[in-house]
């Protein structure tokens, strides 16, 4: 990222990240630039543990993959979950974040976050009818599946979702 979006508040997240394992995280980086927490440590975080993507958070922000996160890999996602971040590139994030990796999402996509986001309080068939409609009116191109621009499209139409 060329620039931050982080407000003075969210400065002190250096000290956020050295505080979830004092004994990993130097105060000075000149001679350990490597260190890498591991996701346990991010996903009991108060921002993260309730959510249920909070594994899907840490895997998208992190370098490795696996959730297990650089400073760097840190500051990126409070960056982006930022309310100043600008709202194309939270719907990018929310578009790898909510969905897999494929660059489409699929109706089984969509049920899958659908249940996550509900904790499975719908019936299947309001899980189908729901994505049924969101497919319908989201996908601009009729493939049966969302495109990154898709998405961003029904955003637009639907801020409140961000």
């Amino acid at each position: 990222f060329d620039c931050t979006y982080f407000t003075r508040k969210e400065i002190l997240l250096f000290y956020r990240y050295r505080d979830l394992a004092p004994q990993l995280v130097p105060l000075d980086y000149t001679n350990h630039p490597d260190v890498r927490l591991p996701y346990e440590l991010i996903g009991s975080m108060p921002e993260l543990k309730d959510n249920p993507f909070r594994q899907r958070i840490a895997e998208v922000f992190s370098e490795d993959g696996k959730g297990n996160m650089t400073l760097d890999d840190f500051l990126d996602m409070f960056s982006v979950l930022s309310e100043m971040a600008p709202r194309d590139l939270k719907a990018y994030y929310a578009f790898k974040i909510y969905f897999n990796n494929d660059d489409f999402i699929c109706k089984s996509d969509l049920e899958k976050t659908l249940n996550k986001l509900t904790r499975n309080e719908l019936t299947e068939d309001e899980v189908r009818m729901v994505c049924e409609k969101v497919i319908d009116e989201a996908d601009l191109d009729n493939d049966g599946r969302l495109s990154l621009e898709d998405f961003q499209h029904m955003i637009v139409r639907a801020p409140d979702f961000l």
